[in-house]
Formats: structure tokens, C-alpha cells, sequence
């Protein structure tokens, strides 16, 4: 190993061993345990609020219920309580990825993916899928939190302004260290971020150097922001933080910040019981039924719920309940055999996640070291990485995926195409995208998501396009931040209660997928062969660098496209129940009186953006307006002080 190479590796080290970041100001709970119920023996007969699913939204609804002591929560999870130091672990940020934790679901084969199934990741334990994650921290722009409200008109709180108090809320932000930030040139404005959440946004102790490079790389192409912060809503390449606790360099979740530590008579938590039904009468939500299994005996408890019951088992299960409880759409609830207490046809329906394709490209002169490769083909410095962390938890152990990426809207990814994608989007009959004899409702939602997102095709302020950068000689994954098909999350009508539902991702059934993707392995190509980095003299490897006709891209992208990022979503959507929605800007069910939805499967719409960040802000936002209602038993009056307050 060269010296020079060696002298820098001890100049980082003397560089990481000094560094002491004041956390005085990021506050920590107590040690003292939650009230977490054994068994169904402990559980009491009725509470104020009954929330299915201990997970995002779940842990930090029951959090901010309890914090007055007013009000009793019951929380009722199908997982466990997991310790693990793979969940802990923030490097590689992929550690606790993978069956282990998650439900053992398979999607339906896609047709347009050669039939192959891909696997539907969910977590299934305490923290949910926050405690399996990848750690990113990242919030869309403001046009998709606009785009939310849109649906119901100008004035709706559901808005990047009426968004952003609840994503500053949600997360506690502490800045990275000035040398590390200095080093790489990471930039951040504290004003887009919070500082009073047990869920905090932290940063490693390390960057790779190469991800300068690959940074002002996108200098070279028209139209490329460069934002202060990944939070303030732009598109552009930029840095972004880790959900992670910076003093104890572990992954922070819903758990850690809503669950570890609080100790509250009026919280209880119940784990291993999978909710079966929620109770309806009259039209109103009155409580749950949920089982339990120990050994071959099988309990069902049921509970009662004096104010409200808060759905939030995630968008694979939430429409699921909805359904087994008769909440859905008529003709699926008769076939399997199941009354139809509500006809609502929007459950289970617009079902999205963010597809990810696979472009390798090599920088066959990249030379910059450290580089990510150095932690398995380096042995001087994966030793020296590893004595750096067991002595103070720094170095390239305290990172994750990245902390860096390209976040683009269509007119800078594809200049000379993005007009006739948005017009060949908007003339299409968008109800033939749609599985036959989609209710006329859900067609016409589908219709008008589709042209506003014509139009933010045309924007630059609206995220397709994401790349991670990795600060090595190669590209990464490549994300489509607004995939246009849609599809469904139903349950499995021959055996509905005993089955999990039937996922189908309908990959590509809409036509114009394509013609963006095919745009994004362009682009990306032009990134490596048309800017600075040329100079590395760039070499593709996947797809063959002959393959550039749009068919035969589109062939490349049905054997290699993965439908799913695990960011599953849109299945309760939050919309108008004329446009196929489910509930509406309260969360609140059509048609069931008490009771609501909050996690991811109310969005309408996909945020350009990691989802995680946003559940924990529809949390926040679904507390603040069940804490005002607390108060104020008139209900519009509780509604007209939350809109005055965002």
C-alpha cells in the first residue's frame, strides 16, 4: 500500500479520535420500560383510542396520544418486540433488510416483467418498517405535498407549508461534523429541521472523497440545482442525513423515539396479536377482534374502543382489514363471502412503490482512495476502519447507504423528450390503464392524478429521476420517483381470512413507465460519457453499451426492473370519494364514523422521495388534529384551527 496512502489514513484517524459533538441539546428519554402487555389476560376491555399496527405511524400516533395523560391507548401489534444488533447497525444501511423481520409475502407474477414474483417487504415487528429500512432521510419537494391538497382544492392544509411544521416535528436534527462537512462540502439549514423529536437525523463520521467528483459532475449539465438542504423541498443533487442516533451511532426509528423508555399507565402495547375485524355498528367504528396463537391454541379478544380506532398496519394490510371488516369494494367483498358493511371501491386500489432498474457503468481510471471497495479488496484500511470504530464508533463503519444523490425533474433529464412524454401522458385513455371493470370513481381519480402529473413532467421542481451517489467508481441503483402504473393490494378471496392479500404491482401496464425509463438510462449514460467524468474513461457494462434503440432498452428493463424499492403506498388514498379515495383530509374513513387511517397507504400520490420521512410527518399532522379535538368536541372547529395553525 502506497505511503501517502497510509499517512492519510492516519491523518483521518487523528482527525475522527478528536471529534466530540455536544448532544446536550438532543433530548433522551428515561430507561424505564413501557407498559408492554403480555398476553390478552392484561389487555383491558375498552380505551379511549385503539391503534392496529405498532409501527411509523402507529408508535408516534400512541406517543403523542398519551403524552397528557388524559386519554388511554391501546396499541396492538402482529409482531414482537425485536433486539437485534442488526437493526442497530447503521453501516451498509441493509443490515436488517430481508424476510427476518418482514411478512412472508410474494407479489403476483408480472406479466411485464418476463412473470417474474418479486418479494413485499413490510415490517413485521415493533417499529415496523422504520426499524428495516435503509436509514434515508429524505422528504419530497413541494410540489408533492401540493399535489396532495390538489385533489381537494387550493385551500387544503395537506401542502408543503401545511406539511413542513410536521416534518420539522418529526425528526431531530443534528448537524454534521464541520470537518467531515468541510472535507466533502456538505451543506444544511437548520430552519428546514426540528430539534425536539426522540427520532433524530444524524450524519457519519465519514465520507468518501470520490463523491466530490461525482457531485460536480452534474455541474456540467443544463438545468441542475444544487439546494442548501435536502429539506427545503427542491429538487436537485444534494446532500441528505441518516435516520440515525449520532452519539450512539444506531439506527433511529419509531421505536427508539416512540416506544424505548416511555413508561405510561395509560399506554399499553400488545404484541403477537394479529387484528382480525374491526367492530362496526351503526356505521361506527365501536372496537377490534384480535388473535392470538400460543402452541396450537388460538385466543380472540375483543376491545373496545370509546373514541376512535387509528388503522395503521401500512399499506399492505391496512386495505386488508378494511376489507375482511366489509369496508371495500362490493364485488370483492361478495366473492369472498364477506358482508358489505360500506362499498367503498377506492380500498385497495392505487396501489404504487418506487421501481428500481440496474445501469453499471465503470470509471475505468477512477483512482480517488479511500473508496468504498477499499473496505474488501484494502486489508491496511478495512483494519484501520475497524479499530477507528471499536474505539469510538467513527470512520466507514458509521455510515450507511450514502448520504448523497441526484433527485431530477424530466425537462433536466431528458430536454428534448419531456414535452411529448407529458402530452402523450395527458391525450391517453387513462381508464385502459386500470384492470377491467375498475369502479368509475377510481378511474376518474387515476385520471386526474395523471394530469397533474402530466404537468410535473413538465416541471423541474418535481423528482423522476434519483441516483445515489456512491463515492466509488461505478453507478448505483437507479429510482422512478413517480411510477404511473398503478396497482393492487386485494384480499385473497378464496381464503381471505387465513391468507395474506394478493400484491400486484401491475409493473409497466401504463405505456409511458417505459418511455421515462428508457429517458433515465439515457441520462445516466450522458452523466458518465458526457461530463467531467469522461476523463475516468467510462466503460457500460449493463445494458451492453450496444443496446440504445428504446425496444431494446425496453427489453433490458423487463428482465432487470425490480417493481418495489419497499416503499409500498396509496392502497387508503386520501382523496376525494368521487375520485375513488378512501378517506379524506381528516383521515377519516367514508362512510364509518371513528375511525381512521394514518400511515403510508393514505397517500394519494408517491412522494419523489424516500417515504419514511413522510409517514413520520402524517403521524405528527393526524396527532395534532386528534390532540385539538380533544379539546374541542366541535369537530369543524377543530378542523378550522388546525388549517389556522399550518
Amino acid at each position: 500500500m502506497p505511503f501517502a496512502h497510509v499517512t492519510r489514513f492516519r491523518f483521518l484517524a487523528i482527525l475522527l479520535l478528536t471529534i466530540a459533538v455536544p448532544f446536550g441539546e438532543a433530548r433522551r428519554r428515561s430507561e424505564l420500560q413501557l407498559r408492554s402487555l403480555n398476553g390478552s389476560s392484561q389487555v383491558k376491555p375498552c380505551y379511549d383510542y385503539v391503534i392496529i399496527g405498532a409501527g411509523t405511524a402507529g408508535l408516534t400516533v400512541a406517543d403523542r396520544l398519551t403524552e397528557d395523560g388524559k386519554y388511554t391507548v391501546l396499541v396492538v401489534e402482529n409482531g414482537d418486540v425485536v433486539d437485534s444488533p442488526r437493526i442497530k447497525q447503521v453501516y451498509s444501511g441493509t443490515a436488517a433488510m430481508g424476510p427476518t423481520w418482514s411478512y412472508q409475502i410474494n407479489s403476483v407474477p408480472q406479466v411485464n416483467l418476463q412473470n417474474r414474483s418479486t418479494a413485499v417487504i413490510a415490517g413485521n415487528l415493533i417499529g415496523g418498517s422504520s426499524a428495516i429500512n435503509a436509514m434515508m432521510t429524505v422528504r419530497g419537494t413541494s410540489e408533492d405535498y401540493d399535489r396532495w391538497g390538489s385533489f381537494f382544492g387550493n385551500n387544503s392544509t395537506w401542502s408543503w407549508d401545511g406539511l413542513l411544521p410536521y416534518l420539522k416535528k418529526a425528526l431531530n436534527f443534528v448537524p454534521p461534523d464541520p470537518a467531515v462537512a468541510k472535507s466533502v462540502h456538505i451543506t444544511y439549514d437548520t430552519s428546514y429541521w426540528g430539534n425536539s423529536s426522540g427520532v433524530y437525523a444524524g450524519w457519519p463520521f465519514f465520507q468518501w472523497p470520490g463523491l466530490t467528483s461525482q457531485i460536480d459532475a452534474f455541474r456540467d449539465i443544463p438545468g441542475v440545482e444544487f439546494p442548501p438542504d435536502s429539506g427545503s423541498g427542491r429538487a436537485g443533487v444534494y446532500w441528505f442525513p441518516t435516520f440515525m442516533d449520532p452519539k450512539r451511532v444506531q439506527r433511529s426509528y419509531a421505536r427508539t423515539g416512540h416506544f424505548d423508555g416511555i413508561n405510561r399507565t395509560n399506554h399499553d402495547v400488545v404484541t403477537k396479536s394479529k387484528v382480525t375485524k374491526i367492530l362496526l355498528e351503526d356505521g361506527t367504528a365501536t372496537g377490534v377482534i384480535f388473535q392470538q396463537k400460543l402452541g396450537n391454541a388460538t385466543t380472540y379478544t375483543t376491545v373496545k374502543a370509546n373514541r376512535e380506532v387509528i388503522l395503521s398496519a401500512g399499506a399492505i394490510h391496512s386495505p386488508q382489514l378494511l376489507q375482511l371488516s366489509g369496508i371495500g369494494p362490493r364485488k370483492l367483498l361478495e366473492s369472498a363471502d364477506i358482508n358489505t358493511a360500506v362499498d367503498l371501491p377506492g380500498v385497495g386500489q392505487n396501489f404504487q412503490d418506487h421501481p428500481m432498474m440496474f445501469m453499471s457503468i465503470v470509471l475505468q481510471n477512477f483512482t480517488t482512495h479511500p473508496s468504498p471497495l477499499d473496505m474488501f479488496q484494502n486489508r491496511n484500511f478495512s483494519d484501520w476502519a475497524q479499530e477507528l470504530w471499536k474505539i469510538n464508533k467513527t470512520g466507514p463503519y458509521s455510515m450507511g447507504i450514502g448520504n448523497a444523490a441526484a433527485w431530477l425533474g424530466m425537462p433536466v433529464i431528458s430536454p428534448e423528450r419531456f414535452e411529448s412524454i407529458a402530452t402523450k401522458l395527458e391525450n391517453q385513455d387513462h381508464g385502459a390503464q386500470l384492470p377491467p371493470e375498475t369502479d368509475p370513481t377510481v378511474v376518474a381519480g387515476y385520471s386526474a392524478q395523471m394530469k397533474n402529473m402530466a404537468e410535473s413532467i413538465r416541471s423541474t421542481n418535481t423528482a423522476f429521476y434519483n441516483h445515489v451517489l456512491s463515492g466509488a467508481g461505478s453507478s448505483g441503483s437507479i429510482i422512478d420517483l413517480h411510477p404511473l402504473s398503478r396497482g393492487t393490494v386485494n384480499i385473497n378471496t378464496t381464503d381471505p381470512h387465513n391468507t395474506e392479500p394478493v400484491v400486484d404491482y401491475r409493473a409497466l401496464t401504463n405505456p409511458v413507465d417505459l418511455d421515462i425509463m428508457v429517458e433515465f438510462l439515457r441520462f445516466t449514460k450522458r452523466y458518465f460519457f458526457k461530463t467531467r467524468l469522461k476523463e475516468l474513461i467510462p466503460r457500460q457494462l449493463q445494458p451492453p453499451d450496444y443496446v440504445n434503440e428504446p425496444e431494446d432498452l425496453a427489453g433490458f428493463l423487463s428482465e432487470n426492473l425490480s417493481p418495489s424499492e419497499f416503499h409500498p403506498s396509496g392502497t387508503c388514498a386520501m382523496m376525494p370519494k368521487e375520485l375513488g379515495g378512501v378517506v379524506n383530509e381528516r383521515l377519516k374513513v367514508y362512510g364509518v364514523n371513528h375511525l381512521r387511517v394514518v400511515d403510508a397507504s393514505i397517500m394519494p400520490t408517491l412522494p419523489g422521495a424516500n417515504t419514511c420521512q413522510s409517514v413520520y410527518a402524517i403521524a405528527e399532522k393526524a396527532s395534532m388534529c386528534l390532540i385539538r379535538m380533544k379539546t374541542y368536541t366541535d369537530t369543524e372547529q377543530a378542523v378550522d384551527l388546525i388549517k389556522a395553525d399550518a
